[in-house]
């Protein structure tokens, strides 16, 4: 059963309720400290799971090849372009 984490509208205070996914959101929920009914509402948190790494890709579409190709390319281009600018230097201050 999942958990769902409601907050408290007057103080801000959450707390977690175990639902049925077929159960309708919860507009009001007794406060554990008093037991009084109170107003609440849904909080909905980020997704609990972050893929990293070469392996994955933000979207399903990528190719392999055109991302490796794309990376590796730039990192050339900015060394030789230190190299050269190094060299042009040189050669000024002869």
């Amino acid at each position: 059963m999942p958990t769902y984490v409601y907050k408290f509208v007057e103080t801000g205070e959450t707390i977690e309720v175990q639902q049925d996914f077929s159960d309708d959101s919860l507009t009001e929920l007794a406060h554990p400290s008093d037991g009084k009914v109170r107003p609440v509402k849904k909080v909905f948190l980020p997704v609990g799971i972050t893929f990293k790494g070469g392996g994955f890709y933000k979207t399903d579409s990528g190719k392999s090849g055109s991302i490796a190709g794309g990376s590796t390319s730039g990192d050339t281009s900015s060394s030789s372009s230190d190299s050269s600018s190094s060299s042009a230097s040189t050669s000024s201050a002869d």
